[in-house]
This record gives structure tokens, C-alpha cells and sequence, in this order.
């Protein structure tokens, strides 16, 4: 990064925002932001589906190992 009179990089972020932004990241409590979308995507996933879908999944590939199709 060079540095340019306008405190802008070569792309043109505004470095000081950019610094700024960091330190209040690095000041949050640990998992504050990463909890929430923890649990928002937790919410969503249904975990007795998707296990039921391996397990469908495992037993077709199974199948086609045994069976293979000529």
C-alpha cells in the first residue's frame, strides 16, 4: 500500500475508516457478532433432515457399488 496524501488506498478505501473499523472489531466481546450468525443459521438447519438425507445417500451409493449398472 503506498501511501498518498488523501489517506486513500490504490483502490481508494479511506485507510483511517478502514483502521478505525478493525479496533472496534478487535474490541468486541468474543463471539458477539460471530454468535448471531451462529444462530441464525443454526435456526434454519433442520439437523434430523439432513442426517435422514446421508443416511438415504449412503445406502443408494452403497447399492450402486454392489449392483452396478451394465
Amino acid at each position: 500500500m503506498i501511501n498518498m496524501p488523501n489517506k486513500k488506498s490504490q483502490a481508494g478505501t479511506n485507510v483511517q475508516k478502514v483502521r478505525q473499523q478493525n479496533a472496534q472489531s478487535a474490541n468486541q466481546q468474543p463471539g458477539q457478532q460471530a454468535g448471531q450468525f451462529q444462530a441464525e443459521f443454526g435456526s434454519e438447519t433442520d439437523a434430523q433432515s439432513v442426517r435422514q438425507k446421508n443416511q438415504q445417500s449412503q445406502a443408494r451409493k452403497q447399492q450402486s457399488t454392489q449392483n452396478p449398472q451394465q
